[in-house]
């Protein structure tokens, strides 16, 4: 099965996070299919925070893939602050 999920990067205590389209046997660090987004947590006031590519998270979902409980969380908020 195909999920959207997060891989976290970054250096200790400064998480990153991508978004990343990926079959779910594979390792959470693991190698993934396509990158559609991005998360930073600790992001400085001004710093773009979240961004996500909604039109391929949209194609990926129609393909059937599964979007991760994290992830279904911040594509929503991400939505929500475009519209």
């Amino acid at each position: 099965m195909v999920v959207i999920r997060l891989q976290r990067g970054g250096a200790n205590k400064r998480p990153f996070y991508h978004l990343v389209v990926a079959d779910s046997r594979r390792a959470a660090s693991g190698k993934f299919l396509e990158r559609v987004g991005f998360y930073d947590p600790k992001a400085p006031e001004g710093r773009e925070a979240l961004r996500v590519d909604m039109e391929r998270v949209k194609h990926w979902t129609g393909q059937g893939a599964q979007l991760s409980g994290t992830a279904a969380r911040l594509v929503k908020q991400f939505a929500k602050k475009a519209a």
